[in-house]
Parts: C-alpha cells; sequence; structure tokens
C-alpha cells in the first residue's frame, strides 16, 4: 500500500494568499481532507501534515513527509496573482520537471483540466522547502487564483469534483500494487 503525506499549505497565523475575507489557509484543508478521504477510500495510506488551522513551517511539513517514509508528498494550495482576476487556471510545481513527481503533477492537471480548469502547466520551483527537502517525489498542486472570481465560482460550485480530479491524479500516478 502507498503512503501519501497531504500537506494543507499554510495554516493558524499563516494565512497564505486572501480575498475578499476568503483564506487560502481555509480553501488549503478543506480540499486537503476531501482528498485524503477519497484516498483512504481506495486503499492509499494517508499521512496529514494538518487537520486543523495551525501553523508548522514549509521544513516541518517536509520532515514529517520524511519521518512517515512515504512514497510521494502532495502540497494543496490556492495560486495569487497581484491584480484580481488577471489570470486563471490551476498549476502544478515540482522541484524537477523529470521524474515521478512531474508525471503525477501532469496527471493531477489533466484531471483538473477535465473539471474544467485552464492548465498553467506544470514548473519547477527549486526554492520551496516542501519540494526541496522532501526525500520523495514531491508536487504542489495550486488549485486556482484564490483572486479569481471565475476559479472561486469552480471551486465551490465542483468542489467534489475538483477533490476526486486530485486524488485521480494522484491514484494513476501510484505504482500498481
Amino acid at each position: 500500500m502507498a503512503t501519501v503525506v497531504l500537506d494543507a499549505g499554510h495554516g493558524g497565523s499563516d494565512f497564505g494568499a486572501t480575498y475578499l475575507g476568503r483564506m487560502e489557509k481555509d480553501d488549503n484543508l478543506r480540499l486537503t481532507l476531501a482528498v485524503g478521504r477519497i484516498l483512504e477510500n481506495a486503499g492509499v495510506n494517508v499521512i496529514y501534515t494538518r487537520t486543523g488551522d495551525v501553523y508548522e513551517s514549509p521544513a516541518e511539513k517536509a520532515a514529517i513527509g520524511n519521518a512517515a517514509d512515504a512514497d510521494y508528498f502532495v502540497s494543496i494550495h490556492r495560486n495569487s496573482s497581484p491584480y484580481d482576476n488577471q489570470y486563471t487556471g490551476i498549476e502544478s510545481l515540482v522541484y524537477d520537471k523529470y521524474g515521478a513527481a512531474a508525471r503525477m503533477a501532469e496527471n493531477i492537471n489533466q484531471q483538473l483540466v477535465n473539471v474544467g480548469y485552464v492548465n498553467q502547466g506544470v514548473n519547477e520551483r527549486k526554492n520551496l522547502a516542501v519540494l526541496r527537502r522532501t526525500n520523495m517525489p514531491a508536487v504542489l498542486v495550486e488549485a486556482g487564483f484564490i483572486n479569481t472570481d471565475r476559479d472561486n465560482m469552480l471551486f465551490d460550485s465542483r468542489f467534489n469534483e475538483t477533490a476526486q480530479a486530485i486524488a485521480d491524479g494522484i491514484l494513476m500516478s501510484l505504482p500498481p500494487s
């Protein structure tokens, strides 16, 4: 059975991005827990970096994944842009655009496109602790722009489908057991 660490980005005093009273940390936690339930029901061993509104540093989150000896690490976030309604879509970030993490990121993005999101691609980010410090393939999913009305409408109206798409992208990336 595969072990996947799910990280709800931000938390506690770290709100992440905000828009019209909406806080990224809340969207991230809600979506992470929904994805986790789907994965657990599919037989995946899921470890959460947080299940409540608490703050842990990105380095602490990476350490949780490493201590669990997990197979994959998936951090769930919402994107933000300098101007409201400037950009739309999903994006996945990886340390290296080649290998297992990149394949999982592509699978997650494709499943989210099927829900109706615009695909902003898979991009390398070597400076993010949850990607750089994890010993296993790690993906950071940006589930739409929190300061774009279209993405929030899609996130809210198709929340279950969004969670299912992320879970399906993860499941199709796991090696057969």
